[in-house]
């Protein structure tokens, strides 16, 4: 279950659809990446890009949270500014992420974890692979500095994130594919 979320769109009037209107707000979670939807207490002010609170505890900002979302049922602005918000969520949690470049395995005979990431081919799951094997990754400017051709591994993740978001991946390295069931 997600403890905190950033803020991807705001919407002051709720959807145009919705009889109740009520502030909502939808985001991302900040650690699994769920798409949510949320209400907002009538005292909150919140903008886009702000990390909130939305655990079991008492929240801040957050009233309620509505539901998932998958990335069709995002506005056009939550779809523009969670690109620019994944590279934070994910510099964020950059020890999990250099942790999956240390571990990642096979999948089948012909495919590796690590081709999965975006501009990973054969030479750099080679690099990747030889690398880690000399000594495990210790972050990002680790991964850099030993593997040149890679220049940003957090902008790597956010690509590989937001196929997964969007539905496009045949394989879920990050998130869980969006179902209807509760989060």
């Amino acid at each position: 279950m997600e403890e905190n979320g950033w803020i991807l769109d705001y919407l002051p009037g709720g959807r145009s659809s919705d009889v109740r209107k009520e502030p909502l707000v939808q985001m991302v979670g900040s650690q699994f990446f769920t798409l949510l939807e949320a209400t907002l207490k009538p005292e909150a002010t919140v903008s886009i890009g702000q990390k909130v609170y939305i655990g079991k505890e008492q929240r801040n900002e957050v009233s309620r949270i509505k539901g998932k979302l998958s990335y069709s049922e995002l506005t056009q602005n939550a779809k523009e500014n969670l690109e620019a918000i994944m590279k934070p969520a994910i510099i964020e949690h950059e020890q999990e992420f250099v942790n999956f470049l240390n571990k990642a395995g096979p999948i089948s005979m012909r495919v590796h974890q690590l081709e999965l990431l975006p501009g990973v081919g054969k030479k750099h799951l080679e690099a990747l692979l030889g690398e880690r094997e000399k000594k495990a990754f210790e972050n990002f400017d680790d991964v850099k500095k030993r593997i040149p051709s890679i220049a940003d591994p957090a902008l790597m993740f956010a690509h590989r994130i937001m196929g997964e978001l969007e539905g496009k991946e045949k394989h879920y390295l990050f998130i869980k594919p969006f179902s209807m069931r509760t989060f």
